[in-house]
């Protein structure tokens, strides 16, 4: 899947053997397929957003235009079959993301602002619409062992229909994404105060004609990792970090080549706060020649998740965490 946000602007935008992933290189930097075969499965995966007990994660699974958003336990140490989030199915949903404390969840969705009204539209810069593909943020609460019926955000966030990619601080503060003036996708930020949200500002990071995407935020604000152009618009989407410096942000640090293969996208990090999860059609390699045992396991793999479509990733930020003096959370 490419994420609604980034089809819009172009078209305008059974487990596998632990063998398979063991094989990948243990160097801290180099990232992992996460749960392969259950929730990295044979369709396209995003936005993982975990539970703070790190035992429930949510995450959307889509084939466009079939989306929704899913939900699985960890039992015992393995991963259940996911299933549809009992908030999620009836629209397009996608982009979950949890609230430091896990007392609710924000996410992008086509649902229409007011019941009864067709699926949100995507109204371009240049007044194109594209039909039941535009998005904004809705919040769904937890209720004792299960969820509320979600609500739109205010039109301070919601002021435009192709709003996407939330991310949650400790304080209730939204970042999300939208398009900036030249109508290519920017990150923004919505304080919460006193029960409401303030106007958005741009968070100003790096060169600001890049677009900037898929926002993910310590829940102190002390970091944020994000996919950015940085190389120019031809050049496919890097992970970046950058920590807080006074009431700003310090220069993006490239997340290095082993990370950034294939653009990845969709930054989410784990309830600790250490390990961030991605996107990517990254694949494991073959190796020619091959015995047969290996090439079915090779094959049974690819049936079962590594196909080219987006799966999901965790790598660990502790090389840059701990070298900016964030060696415990």
């Amino acid at each position: 899947m490419k994420r609604l946000s980034r089809w819009l602007p172009t078209l305008c935008f059974s487990m596998v053997l632990a063998s398979n992933v063991s094989a990948q290189s243990s160097a801290p930097d180099t990232p992992q397929v996460f749960a392969p075969g259950v929730i990295s499965g044979p369709a396209n995966e995003d936005s993982a957003a975990f539970t703070p007990d790190g035992d429930t994660v949510f995450f959307d699974r889509i084939n466009w235009p079939n989306a929704a958003i899913m939900v699985s336990h960890r039992v015992n140490g393995a991963w259940s079959t996911p299933t549809v989030a009992p908030f999620s199915g009836q629209w397009l949903d996608h982009d979950p993301a949890m609230a430091p404390d896990g007392s609710f969840l924000i996410f992008s969705s086509n649902r229409p602002d007011h019941e009864g009204d067709s699926a949100l539209d995507a109204v371009m810069a240049d007044g194109k619409v594209r039909s039941g593909s535009g998005g904004h943020l809705w919040r769904v609460d937890r209720k004792g062992d299960g969820w509320g019926q979600p609500v739109r955000l205010p039109d301070t966030v919601n002021s435009s229909s192709r709003t996407y990619a939330p991310a949650v601080a400790a304080d209730g503060s939204v970042y999300f994404q939208r398009p900036g003036e030249d109508d290519d996708f920017r990150l923004f930020r919505s304080q919460y105060r006193h029960g409401t949200y303030l106007p958005p500002v741009p968070v100003l990071l790096g060169d600001a004609s890049a677009h900037k995407l898929d926002p993910a935020v310590a829940p102190d604000e002390s970091f944020i990792v994000f996919d950015a152009n940085f190389g120019g618009k031809d050049d496919p989407d890097r992970l970046y970090i950058a920590f807080r410096d006074g009431k700003g942000w310090g220069k993006p640090v490239d997340l290095g080549k082993s990370i950034n293969v294939k653009g990845p996208w969709g930054s989410h990090l784990s309830p600790d706060h250490r390990t961030l999860y991605f996107s990517s059609t990254r694949s494991l390699p073959v190796h020619y020649p091959r015995t047969q045992e290996q090439a079915q396991a090779d094959i049974a793999r690819m049936q079962s998740w590594d196909n080219g479509s987006d799966n999901i990733w965790f790598v660990s930020l502790a090389p840059w965490l701990d070298t900016h003096g964030r060696s415990s959370d």
